[in-house]
């Protein structure tokens, strides 16, 4: 895969900021999963439908799990009922002995006591068997889902990426499936586990004294309702502490990245100031959305101690009345404490999954996206490329009401060095774009060699050009493994080779570790210039058949320029090259200089041709060169 495939193509609409890329930009603050989350979907129904078609090839295990869960549940839902009889036959023994009788017998008790432990392993087994199964099938399934985004991800168009942040798109790639993954492999097991409980207790209770049920159902419309106020008014602050999240995690970055602007304009205070005040903000909603969230639980234990009281007051009576067996007291009142545990559970859990719903909406919302234009069914490969492009009648807008090209007609011979300059926004680095078929065209036709770009695979375009830009990348790695990036199986002589056209062998071997100098993630640890000199020989040794170099020396200083000319100048010999400059003084001796403005090609020709029409390119020449009122003379 060559270089330019992973490289954002510069400019176009998202070239700059773009929405969102201000102090908040970047940031992971729209998601739920940090506490209770505050998002809602918005087709709960169909995304649920959708998410559960990807469960759908693990029917059999997501059976082994309802049913490992059923089993794991019941037995322990029959032991609080053992522990009754052994407490009863310890009641009546002591009573009896009492009474002149023989006393407790330990034999019965002792076999209840077995069968508790019996039970409790039994169902310790079902359970490890139920969370063993099910992180299998959220692991699986969470699997498909990442390699269909990542798919996904590398068949979208780069207008996608232009009118997006990094972070929102990372965010629906990275902590929207976490959440899934999450909520699959915890919460859905707890859900059944819950489920069942309630239904199961409720069935021994009613066993023990339909009665004393009615009174613990009667409490319940009141749990509901204090669950239900505090959720309500938990999820406000919850999604207010993400909202403030996310601004902090966007300006901690921004931060981060140009902490070198800060410091060189004095603004630590003020940011200092900033962090303080969105930490503030922060601090107090995560205080009152933890707050008021870890009220459910004692206001749970409040309504059911309640019904505790009630219980116990009644019980005594039905006891003292032998309507009712003491064991069965205690077991009903340990029912009722499993009663209210699965309910608070459910409500959470309830919430969890409505959050759930939400990241998978989001996560479909992009699987959804428009693609990219479907590759030609017969693609061309061009075996011996010439570099020979041309632009027939080509037209395009990033948006469809408003044209930034229209009609533009070029014909670049191969081995041409042509020249593309003009103010900023004039459609320089679009027509670059174009060329690589990062963008669709409105109207029109570019072809390389004779062929129609739309009927090759664009892989195999891109392969044809080379980039050297004026942002350079490199990425975490050794020297030599960035300089072979854009050709696979190259030898270690051709990597050498490249370096020295480059002029960067010198530099290289003056290094402690030489080709193998490992570079951190911003190759910090060189200067832009060596930076830009390795990209120049990743191009030389990738040897494409068209060259696009955009302002590849704006950042230099004058003795590097020099060198990166000389380069360059390597670079370009015998190959198509299409030179974006600002500095015109670095073009003179180009072949076709082509001035852009407003998206058309006012003006072409060569160097003095253009100056001695004394027109817009005359006038851009002209205005670099004047300092103190003197101006360079065309000549």
């Amino acid at each position: 895969m060559s270089q330019q495939q992973h490289q954002r193509a510069p400019g176009g609409p998202g070239a700059g900021p773009g929405p969102g890329r201000g102090p908040m930009g970047g940031g992971f603050g729209g998601m739920g999963g940090f506490g209770m989350p505050g998002q809602k979907p918005k087709n709960f129904k169909g995304t649920l439908r959708r998410l559960v078609r990807y469960l759908k090839p693990y029917r059999t295990n997501l059976l082994i799990v309802f049913i490992t869960a059923i089993l794991s549940t019941t037995f322990t839902i029959f032991s609080p009922k053992l522990l009754g009889h052994a407490t009863t036959r310890l009641f009546e023994g002591l009573i009896s002995k009492a009474n002149g009788g023989t006393g407790i017998d330990f034999g019965p008790i002792a076999n209840i006591i077995f069968l508790l432990m019996g039970l409790y392993v039994v169902s310790s087994l079902f359970t490890y068997i139920q969370q063993f199964v099910m992180a299998g099938v959220a692991q699986k399934t969470v699997y498909g889902l990442r390699n269909e985004v990542n798919e996904k991800l590398g068949k979208l168009p780069l207008k996608f990426f232009d009118s997006r942040t990094h972070g929102e798109i990372l965010s629906r790639a990275v902590n929207d499936v976490d959440n899934i993954s999450n909520t699959l492999q915890q919460s859905m097991t707890q859900l059944i586990t819950s489920i069942i409980s309630i239904l199961g207790v409720i069935i021994m209770m009613l066993t023990i004294s339909p009665m004393l049920t009615l009174i613990v159902l009667i409490t319940l419309p009141l749990s509901v309702l204090v669950i239900r106020g505090i959720a309500k008014k938990s999820q406000a602050y919850f999604k207010t502490q993400q909202m403030e999240l996310g601004k902090l995690n966007g300006h901690v970055e921004e931060m981060y990245t140009g902490h070198q602007i800060v410091k060189a304009f004095g603004q630590e205070e003020q940011s200092v100031e900033r962090f303080d005040d969105i930490n503030e903000r922060l601090y107090a909603s995560g205080w009152r959305a933890q707050f008021v969230s870890g009220a459910i639980m004692p206001l749970m234990n409040m309504v059911s101690n309640i019904g505790y009281v009630f219980i116990a007051v009644i019980g005594g009576i039905l006891v003292t009345r032998n309507a009712i067996k003491i064991g069965d007291i205690q077991a009903f009142i340990q029912y009722m404490r499993q009663f209210s545990m699965p309910l608070a559970q459910t409500a959470n859990i309830a919430n969890i999954i409505q959050s759930t719903i939400a990241s998978a909406e989001r996560v479909f919302e992009l699987l959804d996206e428009t693609e990219e234009v479907p590759e030609a069914a017969s693609a061309v490969k061009l075996e011996s490329p010439k570099g020979h492009v041309e632009l027939r009648d080509v037209s395009f807008g990033y948006k469809e009401d408003a044209m930034l090209i229209e009609h533009m007609n070029i014909n670049v011979r191969s081995g041409q060095t042509v020249a593309i300059v003009g103010p900023t926004g004039a459609g320089k680095t679009t027509l670059v774009n174009l060329l690589m078929r990062f963008y669709e065209l409105n109207g029109g036709e570019i072809t390389v060699d004779g062929v129609n770009i739309t009927r090759m695979q664009r892989g195999e375009l891109r392969s044809l050009f080379g980039m050297v830009l004026q942002d350079t990348w490199l990425f975490n790695g050794t020297i030599r493994d960035n300089i072979a990036y854009g050709r696979l199986g190259v030898s270690e002589e051709e990597i050498v080779q490249a370096a020295r056209a480059a002029h960067a062998d010198h530099f290289i071997r003056t290094l402690p570790e030489g080709y193998d100098t490992m570079l951190n993630e911003e190759a910090s640890n060189l200067s832009q210039g060596q930076k830009q000199l390795l990209t120049i020989a990743r191009a030389i040794l990738a040897d494409p058949a068209i060259l696009i170099l955009d302002e590849a020396t704006s950042s230099v200083d004058t003795r590097t320029e020099a060198h990166i000319q000389k380069a360059m100048q390597e670079l370009m010999k015998g190959r198509t090259s299409f030179v974006i400059a600002h500095r015109l003084s670095t073009i003179r001796d180009a072949d076709l200089i082509l001035v852009m403005n407003q998206g058309s090609i006012v003006e072409k020709g060569t160097h003095e041709e253009l100056l001695a029409q004394n027109g817009f390119y005359a006038d851009l020449y002209n205005s670099q060169f004047a300092a103190g009122g003197l101006r360079k003379s065309p000549a």
